[in-house]
């Protein structure tokens, strides 16, 4: 990685506004002179967008965790080939909406051991963690009126899920949180956007 390239990852729970943050947070940064690409997981990659619609599409019980877990793995592994590294060597910031984290959160919560979700990672990506993480939290009933006003009757498979499980991978966020504060932030995503780019810019203000 190039001197000064950063590798920043926004995370959390259903209508969060993580697309529109890593867009405006890109656009700040280009602002201040610096180069960046905007990604996102599933996906980033030819290979990992194949995969990516495998994933999102289909009934909610169309794969178990344990493949879900798989899949995530396998796409993680090509788009940080592809597409992340080739980004950072070249001296990019790279922004990615979603990572390893939603993984532990969301097939963590489907039961998968945060311990062999941690394992396929350091397979498939080589246990590569972003410089930073920030996960935007909203409370789970916010956070499904925001998707419902977006997607309408168009949510993916993880959008579909109920409440409680929703509840569930919010409280896994605040525990990777809680466990490695070093990498992650907790932001208030409840705040007006604008808001929230700035808490960004101002947690990163270091690196800048």
């Amino acid at each position: 990685m190039v001197t000064g390239a950063r590798f920043i990852t926004l995370e959390g729970g259903e209508g969060a506004g993580k697309s529109t943050q890593a867009r405006a947070l890109a656009e700040a940064l280009r602002a201040r002179g610096l180069p960046v690409l905007v990604t996102r997981e599933p996906g980033g990659s030819a290979g990992a967008e194949a995969i990516r619609a495998l994933l999102l599409q289909g009934e909610a019980g169309r794969w178990s965790p344990r493949a879900e877990a798989l899949l995530f793995a396998a796409a993680r592994a090509d788009h940080l080939e592809k597409t992340i590294l080739p980004a950072l060597a070249a001296g990019e910031w790279v922004i990615c909406d979603r990572f390893i984290d939603s993984t532990r959160a969301y097939q963590g919560a489907g039961g998968i051991e945060d311990a062999a979700i941690l394992a396929l990672h350091r397979f498939g990506a080589e246990g590569r963690l972003p410089d930073r993480t920030f996960v935007l939290d909203l409370p789970v009933a916010a956070g499904r009126a925001r998707a419902e006003a977006r997607d309408g009757a168009a949510a993916d498979r993880f959008a579909a899920r109920g409440d409680p499980f929703h509840a569930s991978v919010r409280e896994s966020f605040h525990r990777i949180a809680a466990a490695e504060p070093d990498r992650v932030r907790l932001i208030d995503a409840a705040q007006r956007p604008d808001a929230i780019t700035a808490a960004l810019l101002a947690e990163l203000t270091p690196w800048l």
